[in-house]
């Protein structure tokens, strides 16, 4: 059933993206929902300064910056279909204002695609499809070294320590094993729930997972466009918005058909209020070829580039095959945060990612059982299951 209603929401929602622009509506609209990152970090007493950074590739992205006081700079990165946004939903309980109040100098990057990184210097991703030609190959290529040498040098130290979450952790390793060089201006990076191999999924999302192709094509075969994937004004989100958070049964049916099968069930996560506030931030866009990419790594069980077919892989790669994203090249220290109840970023998927890496600093299984995907970032129980973790690590390699 949940899956099938998944399916059914997207094909739905795209089609009518394509002819109808729904209102937006106002009612339960929490304050925090109507904040940007920085109203949100104003707000929590610690405001931010925004920068823009320009890609190898013309991407133009956003960097928000919270002064602290520690002797390296911290980079948090977003997971899929995220913003920096996250790492301030839970306001006073969140990560970013609980480790701006520790005093570390904070960074928050925005990848290509979502609100705040949404240009390009020569395209338009309103009519250029091209623009949407990317996965998280390229946010781990081209947009991570953009955002690290430009910390480093407003801040002129000589590395920094990261912090990643879901999606926010693989584009990671994509540049450990691409750009090696970039190894060595890392002094730890913290994975939160990381998201490498996708094998052995519990059922409901690897149902979910593997239905992205079929949608793909059945969107392409009617002549729909299929660039952006839950972009933040497109009508799939803005149903989200209006829908989810209105009432008790509205909040249960999203719930447990499309949130709960994705991220695992935490009734620690979710309330009424905090869904006012989060379908007000996520999703936030991303590219169609973005999940396909997963989708792929999932069915094959390789960690790889996006595999175009056979002919277009020997015009990019020279190669039948996409190349293979080497682990062992990834020689910055790692500090693996892993949950029990993680549907996406199971222990025995971590535990393959674990053997291949060459510097592995730590490995921690969060103690509460009912821990998740989502828990990482949104839960109203990280502080006390989560954060002690962190500011651990972050204690050996970056103290205040």
């Amino acid at each position: 059933m949940r899956p099938t209603v998944f399916f059914t929401f997207i094909v739905v929602a795209t089609v009518l993206q394509s002819d109808i622009i729904l209102g937006k509506q106002d009612f339960l609209i929490e304050e925090d929902a109507r904040l940007d990152f920085m109203g949100l970090a104003t707000k929590y007493g610690h405001p931010a300064i925004r920068h823009e950074v320009t890609t190898d590739d013309g991407y133009i992205l956003t960097l928000f910056h919270i002064p602290g006081r520690s002797k390296l700079p911290v980079l948090l990165m977003h997971g899929f279909l995220d913003t920096a946004d996250t790492f301030l939903l839970r306001g006073n309980d969140s990560m970013g204002i609980a480790l701006a109040n520790a005093g570390y100098d904070l960074w928050f990057g925005n990848c290509r695609g979502n609100r705040y990184s949404r240009r390009h210097r020569d395209l338009d991703p309103n009519r250029d499809s091209s623009y949407w030609s990317f996965t998280f190959h390229e946010m781990g290529y081209y947009d991570l070294p953009a955002l690290i040498d430009r910390v480093l040098n407003e801040t002129a130290a000589p590395s920094l320590t990261t912090i990643g979450h879901s999606q926010g952790t693989t584009i990671f390793f994509v540049l450990g094993s691409t750009r090696p060089e970039y190894n060595s201006k890392i002094n730890v990076f913290i994975a939160l729930a990381p998201v490498v191999y996708l094998q052995h999924l519990p059922l409901p999302f690897q149902t979910i997972l593997n239905s992205l192709p079929v949608i793909y094509k059945i969107l392409a075969s009617a002549n729909i466009q299929v660039n952006e994937f839950f972009g933040y004004d497109s009508v799939a989100t803005i149903f989200l918005r209006t829908f989810c958070p209105q009432n008790f049964i509205s909040s249960q049916f999203c719930l447990n058909n499309i949130l709960y099968p994705i991220l695992g069930f935490d009734p620690f996560t979710f309330d009424q209020r905090f869904l006012r506030i989060f379908f007000y931030h996520y999703p936030a866009g991303a590219s169609w070829r973005d999940p396909l990419h997963f989708t792929q790594i999932s069915k094959s069980g390789i960690f790889r580039r996006y595999d175009f077919g056979n002919d277009k892989n020997m015009l990019m790669y020279n190669s039948t095959s996409p190349p293979l994203y080497q682990l062992n090249r990834v020689t910055m220290p790692v500090a693996l945060i892993v949950a029990r109840n993680d549907p996406i970023s199971t222990l025995s998927n971590v535990d393959l990612l674990k053997h291949q890496l060459p510097n592995v600093a730590d490995y921690v299984v969060v103690p509460w059982i009912l821990f998740s995907h989502g828990d990482f970032v949104w839960s109203q129980s990280a502080p006390i299951h989560l954060f002690p973790q962190i500011k651990r690590v972050l204690l050996r390699f970056n103290p205040i």
